[in-house]
């Protein structure tokens, strides 16, 4: 079986709804989270709508001013999640962020088709994340259940797709969410 690898840097190159400022943000939050429970490279169990797989993620050790720049554990840990799911729907789905969502529409970044043009984002996933910093499986199940009912009250029709990162428990977990 092929080795899946989990690209966090350099996301702006494949992902049009990322500014290169934004991206290295999120790659360096992801090198900080990661740091605190592993060293590189780690393999993180994919859970992607049942199916098991297992991806590779390599990164360089955040220096002191990565540290210092993301020593806000909370919100460092939203932002690696950021990184950690968009590369893993990337994987998975062949999807990436195309624009990133209003308040109150029950997710954080509209997601679609790598190489495809978006004027309209009504052709588009919603794609709902959260990350966890120190968890286990089930703790990632349990944020999962949650953000499912979150990308379900969200103000769209448009289906969605929520993506739980726990950094602690090296688990990636994803399922799609119809609206109701």
């Amino acid at each position: 079986m092929e080795q899946l690898f989990l690209r966090i840097e350099s996301l702006d190159q494949r992902h049009p709804g990322l500014t290169p400022a934004v991206a290295i943000s999120f790659h360096e939050a992801a090198r900080v989270c990661l740091d605190r429970h592993h060293v590189s490279p780690v393999s993180f169990a994919l859970d992607h709508e049942g199916d098991q797989l297992e991806a590779l993620i390599q990164w360089e050790t955040a220096d002191p001013r990565c540290l210092a720049a993301h020593a806000y554990e909370t919100k460092a840990t939203e932002e690696g999640a950021y990184a950690c799911a968009l590369a893993a729907v990337e994987v998975t789905e062949g999807l990436v962020a195309v624009h990133q969502a209003e308040r109150r529409t029950g997710c954080d970044y509209y997601i679609g088709e790598a190489g495809r043009r978006f004027d309209d984002l009504e052709d588009c996933l919603r794609l709902e994340i959260s990350g966890l910093d120190r968890c286990n499986r089930s703790a990632v199940e349990g944020r999962l259940l949650q953000k499912i009912a979150q990308a379900q009250a969200g103000k769209s029709n448009l289906p969605a797709l929520a993506a739980i990162v726990g950094f602690q428990a090296q688990l990636i977990t994803t399922r799609r969410v119809w609206a109701t």
